[in-house]
């Protein structure tokens, strides 16, 4: 029997549409038990937005994950507690990303979390069957990650991108590395925190191929597309951030059309269910 794909995403209610897609786009191409493990806390006092993902939204993952399979499930993981006793107060608590991103580096801090998680940023969706990229063998590293497409050029020929993860928590809560990172991104100021911070602090990683994590064009066998931020060339130098949810512009600027089933799933949920509360 397959064992369990366990992913992890972070996030507050105002992006759950984008788990949600991602989600969708998971079933879409698996079969096998998914258990999707949601951080979230609620930080109102520094953005409106910054509201905790609700239960009522969980239990809309559940019934997109039960549909495909009745033996997956979604949780919803509070951390608010956790983020609040020290990287609230920390030197990248105001950052250009959101400081959900930095809810990942809790994972060695919390119980019943797997000994294996792919951990997913909100703006991926899948191309493939992401139990191919669960399933690689990464025992005696702590994560498995992809270059990053930009960063391997302008920052380090090893720096990799870290919008999806392969965590190996047994190694990682050896090593200690997530309360270093925590530290590091406490203390001083980054552009990229959390990712720099994990390039710097490693001790043992997996490079992964691009396939696992394309941060460009789909191709025949991308795993994961990344709908992160990049650069175009024409008609003029500038840079672009497409997220999956901006359907007008993935079909105009990225001539992406493959998730539109995925997008009339989550139009049916959408008059199903208020995503919004």
């Amino acid at each position: 029997m397959e064992r369990p794909v366990s992913i992890c995403y972070s996030g507050n209610k105002a992006i759950f549409h984008g788990i949600l897609l991602s989600v969708l786009s998971l079933v879409k191409y698996s079969d096998r038990t998914l258990h999707v493990h949601v951080l979230s806390m609620d930080l109102r006092e520094q953005n409106p937005d910054y509201a905790c993902i609700s239960e009522n939204q969980i239990d809309v993952l559940n019934a997109v994950l039960r549909e495909k399979n009745a033996q997956s499930s979604a949780q919803l993981i509070d951390v608010t507690h956790l983020y609040r006793a020290d990287l609230a107060k920390g030197k990248n608590a105001n950052n250009h990303y959101t400081p959900y991103a930095q809810l990942r580096l809790y994972l060695s801090e919390l119980q019943n979390i797997p000994d294996k998680i792919l951990y997913l940023d909100a703006d991926t969706m899948a191309a493939a069957d992401a139990g191919e990229l669960f399933d690689i063998d990464i025992d005696g590293y702590e994560y498995g990650a992809v270059l990053d497409y930009l960063g391997r050029f302008w920052i380090s020929p090893a720096y990799c991108n870290s919008g999806v993860l392969l965590m190996n928590m047994v190694e990682l809560k050896k090593t200690g590395l997530l309360p270093r990172v925590r530290e590091l991104v406490a203390t001083r100021r980054m552009i990229m925190p959390d990712q720099t911070a994990l390039h710097r602090l490693h001790t043992s990683r997996l490079i992964l191929p691009d396939r696992f994590n394309e941060q460009r064009a789909i191709k025949s066998d991308t795993v994961i597309k990344h709908f992160c931020r990049g650069i175009a060339w024409f008609p003029f130098f500038h840079l672009y951030n497409i997220k999956q949810w901006d359907r007008d512009a993935v079909h105009k600027r990225l001539k992406i059309y493959r998730y539109d089933d995925v997008y009339a799933a989550f139009d049916r949920l959408a008059q199903r269910f208020d995503l919004t509360k």
